[in-house]
């Protein structure tokens, strides 16, 4: 894998060496930077190598990819740089030919950037079906048919019979969760994962509520595994995605699928903890919820009860978004407006 993640640096390097128009260079950004990239496919199959392998290969594939994009960059710049004025006369009194170039939703910016971080801290991207289930969405994470989670929310259902067999409806997955799951049948712990996914609630919308959102999911399991490694990793993650020190603090809290459950706070990005009018004066932000995998979850997916810990966290993309572009209303992100986008 070092061999073929060298080998793609060397050619992107000599290809980038024999760019001549600004077109080249955008082609080569989808070719090496893009969803579709090497790259990409390499982060992916991280979970097919052993855990010393995933320490080496995934922050090797992530620096290499952060040095392709600086040659990319400098190549463009010395590109434009480059024009000869005495060879390529330009006429300054003719109208010129507006040429607007797409922008990344923010959203997708926020993703890549989380994805980015985690794979090099060593955990794989995991991803599952956005029409699931019922047992993957509900039952699996320990909320049966007559759990009170279930009333924490509003379900979009595709299928349900009135006298149904259990866990056989179909539904638009309301969380991620279920993807832990699924992973966890496969493969077995020590395991690290994220899972980033759009999800869906049948609710009303306004500035901070939607039908149609995106939550991201961390989980970690392995014979000993703690609360204090979820506040290293948090921590970690929040100084590393804000460009300055963040704290994290635990408040105890109900979720169906972690026991103990708590929600999570990071320190208040606008005044650093001091406390201002974005957090009330509390200097606490609140993010999402997070806690140690219940044992129903771990036995749903075929673990031995007690043989494992875990932890879980999880929080919406839009709100970590509107926290760091200081946006006001979560609709702006679906509302297919170009002048939203292209702020960013």
């Amino acid at each position: 894998m070092q061999d073929k993640i060298n080998k793609i640096k060397q050619e992107a390097e000599r290809e980038i060496s024999e760019v001549k128009d600004g077109k080249q260079i955008q082609d080569l950004k989808v070719k090496y930077l893009g969803k579709k990239s090497e790259f990409n496919q390499i982060l992916k199959g991280l979970k097919d190598l052993s855990v010393e392998e995933k320490k080496v290969i995934g922050p090797l594939a992530n620096s290499t990819k952060n040095e392709i994009k600086e040659l990319l960059e400098e190549k463009e710049t010395e590109l434009e740089n480059a024009v000869d004025a005495e060879k390529e006369w330009i006429d300054v009194t003719a109208p010129g030919k507006r040429i607007k170039p797409g922008k990344l939703h923010p959203l997708t910016l926020v993703q890549n950037q989380i994805e980015d971080i985690f794979t090099t801290m060593g955990f794989e991207i995991a991803d599952g079906p956005e029409v699931d289930t019922e047992f993957y969405n509900f039952d699996a994470i320990n909320m049966p048919d007559d759990h009170p989670g279930r009333d924490m929310q509003d379900t979009f259902w595709i299928s349900r019979e009135e006298e149904r067999k259990k866990g056989t409806g179909t539904v638009l997955r309301t969380q991620t969760s279920g993807v832990q799951v699924r992973y966890m049948k496969e493969h077995k712990p020590p395991l690290r994962i994220i899972v980033p996914g759009r999800v869906f609630r049948n609710e009303a919308t306004d500035a901070s509520h939607e039908h149609t959102f995106h939550q991201f999911e961390a989980l970690v399991a392995g014979p000993d595994i703690s609360v204090a490694n979820f506040l290293y990793i948090a921590e970690t993650f929040f100084t590393q995605f804000f460009g300055e020190k963040m704290k994290v603090r635990l408040r105890p809290s109900y979720f169906p699928f972690v026991e103990p459950g708590f929600e999570f706070d990071i320190s208040c990005t606008n005044c650093g903890g001091k406390g201002c009018s974005a957090c009330q004066q509390v200097g606490w932000l609140e993010v999402g919820g997070c806690g140690m995998v219940h044992q129903n979850v771990f036995e749903a997916a075929g673990y031995e009860r007690g043989k494992y810990q875990g932890f879980a966290w999880g929080f919406g993309l839009e709100r970590l978004a509107m926290m760091k572009y200081k946006i006001n209303d979560i609709r702006l992100f679906h509302s297919g407006d170009v002048r939203f986008t292209e702020q960013f």
